[in-house]
């Protein structure tokens, strides 16, 4: 449980809240922010939503806040372009650094780092998205999805016995890039894992009502149901909090981090898949949801992470 907290615990403090963005994801990130922002207002500061455009930098200068909060999801937002402006214009930020935030969100660097500490990833690799959409690369089921994208946008699975690979990934609207990551399908259970300051929260089990956990099932209402702690085994459950830590620390992440996981409970096997530097925080996100069974309400998740980045900012904390 958290201590309570007091009742304007950032009055005087001017936060901006980065929103929207440039990326597929923008949406989410609108409620994201929307929600975060309306937190730090009921905590007392003073919030400047900007909705992070190519002039983020000019906007910021003339904003002049004590701290950002990074609610952007996806490219650019996520992947250290934004945090690298914010190094340069000497502003804390939430959240992961640019090193960090670039290897995560690049799905083939981030599995090998994370193999090389030791965490167990799945096979697959990148393939030029013609060579993969003219043939299977691989014996089907397997997983073809962008390699730096969130969300589960752009995401397909293959099934045994399918004619062809998918062949969104070669139309003219496909613009996540020329190499597509494929990645064998490991049946089971969707896992996601929280990590705060370091320390896994714990483990929730997506069922979504789709079969797959996609865009909708995500951010949709009703999209997808969440067993929360997990009914795993205890050695699978305590096994994906210290994967989960595993790969918060190997990729240097700070702040607040969600792993995505599979666990094919048939043959007892743990795979990690990714891990979000920017988790999201809409009323179905994860994230919030595993801090209320710790006893962190919404509010104090939002305030706990501003005076993270905050106190990493060199200003020694918000909160009184």
């Amino acid at each position: 449980m958290t201590a309570p907290i007091s009742a304007k615990p950032l009055q005087g403090r001017h936060v901006a809240v980065l929103l929207g963005g440039l990326s597929s994801e923008r949406e989410v990130s609108l409620v994201s922010g929307r929600e975060c922002a309306e937190a730090l207002e009921r905590l007392g500061a003073r919030v400047s939503r900007v909705d992070a455009g190519r002039d983020l930098a000019q906007t910021l200068t003339q904003l002049k806040p004590d701290v950002c909060f990074n609610a952007l999801h996806g490219e650019w937002g996520e992947d250290g372009c934004v945090q690298g402006v914010l190094e340069t214009l000497a502003l804390p930020y939430t959240h992961s650094g640019v090193l960090a935030s670039a290897l995560a969100m690049d799905k083939a660097k981030a599995k090998a780092v994370l193999a090389a500490a030791g965490v167990i990833v799945p096979g697959g690799g990148l393939f030029n998205r013609f060579e993969a959409a003219a043939d299977h690369v691989m014996a089907p089921p397997y997983v073809v999805k962008p390699n730096a994208e969130g969300s589960s946008v752009g995401v397909f699975l293959v099934f045994e016995g399918a004619n062809r690979p998918p062949q969104e990934i070669v139309a003219p609207s496909w613009t996540f890039g020329e190499e597509v990551m494929i990645e064998p399908y490991i049946a089971g259970r969707e896992l996601a894992v929280g990590v705060m300051d370091g320390k896994a929260m714990t483990v929730t089990d997506i069922i979504p009502r789709t079969g797959f956990y996609d865009y909708e099932a995500k951010y949709g209402e009703g999209g997808s149901t969440h067993i929360v702690p997990a009914d795993i085994p205890p050695h699978a459950f305590e096994k994906a909090l210290r994967m989960s830590e595993q790969a918060h620390a190997a990729l240097g992440c700070r702040g607040v981090t969600r792993a995505d996981l599979r666990y094919d409970d048939v043959n007892d096997v743990l795979v990690l898949l990714e891990v979000n530097t920017q988790p999201g925080m809409t009323p179905t996100s994860l994230i919030p949801e595993q801090a209320a069974l710790q006893g962190v309400d919404f509010d104090a998740l939002v305030l706990w992470i501003t005076e993270d980045a905050y106190a990493r900012g060199g200003a020694g904390g918000i909160a009184s």
